[in-house]
């Protein structure tokens, strides 16, 4: 009971990563607040999660749209009083080689995964400071640290995020609010489960531990943050790859 009454928004959550993130949260004690574009599988993870006997709230949530994310935000304060937690979760990839990638590619990516992180974080700032307590946590990727071929966007999007996070923890230490990044690496999800053997055959020989990480590895690492076990820990990036990528 790690996160025991703690308010936790997370975008994004309600499949995939973001889905382990958020029950493994209410497990910890968390009442979650569901935040995605499908508000229908964001209800059935809010439904999975009141039957742990945790409260839950669905929110149909375009992390792109700064006045609808301070409308869900001012719907969570009204519920819950307060939150305490934010995980940045909601990304999207648009995939292409450089020289073929479109605007709109490069566009509708920055705009989920780095102008939502930034849109989400500034709009829990203003109570987190009012709290005088608060923990934010991004999720980025070990591609915004190597990059990769065919993802400019996605890299470019993920390496700002963590640049992001640090200055958020700059800015808002004095106030008693952390912010951390988690960089998964390749993760077991719908998306992998759907490649090529010999793709994954490449990857998994990129890996020292030699096999691919889980979405509940991703959780672990966001619930430390999260918790009063990071305290100590502000503007740092937890790279969750079996060691692939060593900095």
């Amino acid at each position: 009971m790690r996160l025991k009454d703690k308010v936790v928004l997370i975008t994004g959550g309600a499949r995939g990563i973001g889905r382990s993130i958020a029950l493994l949260f209410a497990k910890e004690g968390a009442h979650i607040a569901v935040g995605d574009v499908n508000v229908q599988e964001a209800q059935a993870t809010a439904q999975e999660i009141a039957g742990m006997g945790r409260k839950s709230e669905a929110l149909l949530l375009d992390v792109t749209d700064y006045a609808k994310v301070e409308e869900a935000i001012n719907k969570i304060l009204d519920k819950f009083g307060r939150i305490d937690i934010l995980v940045n979760n909601a990304g999207i990839t648009k995939d292409n080689l450089l020289l073929r990638m479109s605007q709109g590619e490069w566009d509708a990516v920055i705009n989920v995964n780095l102008k939502g992180t930034f849109n989400c974080t500034k709009a829990v700032s203003r109570p987190m400071i009012k709290q005088r307590a608060g923990k934010i946590v991004n999720i980025a990727s070990i591609i915004g640290v190597i990059g990769n071929a065919g993802q400019a966007n996605y890299s470019a999007s993920k390496a700002g995020i963590i640049a992001l996070t640090k200055t958020t923890a700059r800015e808002l230490a004095s106030r008693n609010i952390t912010a951390n990044a988690v960089a998964p690496g390749f993760i077991q999800t719908e998306m992998t489960a759907k490649l090529p053997q010999e793709l994954k055959d490449k990857m998994l020989a990129d890996i020292p531990l030699g096999k691919l990480g889980s979405p509940d590895d991703v959780a672990n690492a966001c619930l430390f943050l999260a918790s009063g076990e990071a305290d100590y820990i502000t503007g740092q990036t937890l790279i969750v790859d079996g060691g692939m990528v060593m900095v």
